[in-house]
């Protein structure tokens, strides 16, 4: 392992986040965050967190000095993963710094965010998760509204990729090549590092244009600019971080029009977000058929239409149960009906995780389909999370040919996707080995975590929670955390958060976190002794 070119790569990442926090500074002003006052804490916390990050740079440049140029898989798999930590430590400190409050005592007095819990909300930012352990983020007085920007810059850094955004700035040449292949989600082909450049580029302009339009048309529809760059970073990120504690359902005080009109925005651009950024490209150079053409867009789009149907009639006319709230309001009103249950499929689907209503009060019919939902995912070279689309039609397909198999077991049958390309033997195993890693990593933090959280969380949650829940809304919230949706069921749910669990299962959120966000590989290679040890 060459650690001289991973410190001297780690440092410019380092630079890199110091520097982006310096965008949140005038946030502190009160003409610019929309405060009373301006914000001393918030600033002199964001000061201190560039200038230490600026130190770390320097330090970590100064061991990586005469480093070689030549960039190998594991040096690239290790300063993609050790980018994403260094990124984690170095983002917590704004909270840590300004003392930020996240919940209130027993007495009611409010508790000031510890390590555990500002690593959580770092990492939930840069993985675009949007799960947070903040219970009040309107109180100026609790979180600075400076600080509160830099939680969501953190959702467009971490949506555009910290490696991603490594090679198009500063072009790492043949390094560009398996940084690339080490952090873009989902599976993708090979190419020059010439190309992966030129792609890298492409994914930013893209990235960055869709945050700009959506701002400006949130702005036009009612936001002020603070939330509408806010709101813009967590929809394109597929993050789900908001300025309001009832996330998008709080700006029906806006108004019914504009409220609607706000949401119906926000899922387009969600499921903008939930497609692979090449196929924007193609259609930008004058090809629309290639969406279409798209094997993966196409099931994509299909889970959205399907399961939005199936939510609205187990919503509505099949709404019998006595505990489940219906999706239809007072009045009949059922284009509200519809659009809640468009939104929090696509919220789901995408990982973005924002919310409008409270799913967690539906239907259980459709409360476990949008469980189901958290393992599938965007597109593959999107910025959602999640397994993928693309891999679950290949699982299915390798399913189907291995059931061909045990009844035809001569008959030699190539994998297709979209008629023409064939699926080589790699490929299948990537497939399969990943699904087995999530089930196995899903199944075993699950039954760590009912084992560490104690029965008393759920008794002393804001509103008290069933403890006979626990089971379930533990593995909802290893889901939620694993494949970086943000909310789950129960304790978890659209109207809670993690500020309730124990400083231990916040350290194991965080960790899922960042699994699911780098796709299991690049961090779990970091904890292997043989990946360490010299060629």
């Amino acid at each position: 392992m060459n650690l001289k070119l991973v410190f001297h790569l780690l440092g410019i990442v380092s630079w890199l986040i110091g520097l982006t926090m310096a965008f949140s500074l005038p946030a502190a002003w009160p003409d610019i965050g929309g405060q009373e006052k301006f914000e001393v804490s918030g600033f002199g916390a964001l000061v201190t967190s560039i200038v230490v990050s600026l130190f770390v740079g320097i330090l970590l440049r100064h061991f990586g000095r005469g480093a070689p140029e030549t960039l190998y898989r594991k040096e690239a798999m290790a300063i993609v993963g050790l980018s994403w930590v260094l990124a984690t430590i170095l983002g917590a400190m704004p909270y840590k710094f300004a003392g930020v409050k996240y919940t209130q005592d027993a007495s009611g007095r409010p508790v000031s965010m510890g390590i555990a819990e500002s690593l959580f909300e770092s990492q939930s930012g840069f993985s675009t998760t949007g799960a947070t352990v903040l219970t009040d983020i309107e109180n100026e007085a609790w979180v600075p509204r400076c600080i509160l920007f830099w939680r969501s810059s953190t959702h467009f850094l971490g949506g555009l990729g910290i490696i991603v955004l490594f090679v198009a700035v500063l072009g790492q040449g043949s390094a560009g090549k398996a940084l690339m292949r080490a952090e873009m989600p989902g599976p993708s082909k090979e190419g020059s590092h010439e190309r992966m450049q030129h792609t890298a580029w492409i994914f930013a302009a893209i990235y960055c244009g869709l945050n700009v339009i959506l701002a400006v048309l949130l702005k036009l529809e009612g936001m002020t600019w603070f939330e509408a760059i806010c709101h813009a970073f967590g929809t394109m990120a597929t993050g789900g971080f908001s300025t309001l504690n009832s996330s998008l359902g709080g700006f029906e005080s806006l108004g019914e029009f504009e409220s609607a009109l706000i949401e119906y925005t926000v899922i387009v651009f969600m499921i903008l977000a939930g497609t692979n950024f090449t196929l924007m490209y193609l259609t930008l150079l004058g090809k629309p058929l290639a969406l279409l053409k798209d094997p993966e867009w196409r099931v994509y789009i299909s889970i959205i239409v399907i399961c939005t149907l199936l939510v609205l009639i187990f919503g509505t006319w099949v709404n019998n149960e006595r505990d489940a709230d219906s999706l239809l309001p007072p009045g009949g009103d059922y284009e509200h009906a519809f659009r809640d249950g468009l939104f929090q499929v696509v919220s789901i689907l995408t990982t973005t995780g924002f919310g409008t209503a409270d799913f967690d009060q539906w239907h259980n019919f459709s409360r476990a389909l949008l469980l189901v939902l958290m393992f599938v995912g965007g597109c593959a070279g999107s910025t959602g999370g999640g397994m993928k689309v693309i891999r679950h039609i290949l699982f299915v397909k390798i399913l189907r040919l291995g059931i061909e198999h045990s009844y035809h077991p001569s008959v030699v049958r190539h994998i297709r996707l979209g008629g023409e390309s064939i699926v080589d033997a790699d490929v299948t195993r990537n497939i399969l080995l990943y699904f087995g890693l999530v089930a196995l990593i899903f199944s075993l933090s699950t039954q760590l975590l009912v084992g560490i959280e104690p029965d008393s969380t759920w008794a002393t949650s804001t509103p008290p929670q069933p403890v006979a829940n626990k089971l379930i809304d533990s593995a909802s919230a290893v889901a939620a955390t694993l494949h970086n949706i943000g909310p789950g069921l129960g304790i978890v749910g659209a109207t809670q958060n993690y500020a309730a669990f124990s400083a231990p299962s916040k350290l194991l959120f965080t960790f899922l976190m960042m699994l699911g966000r780098l796709e299991l590989f690049a961090v779990l290679v970091l904890v292997i002794p043989a990946f360490w040890r010299d060629r």
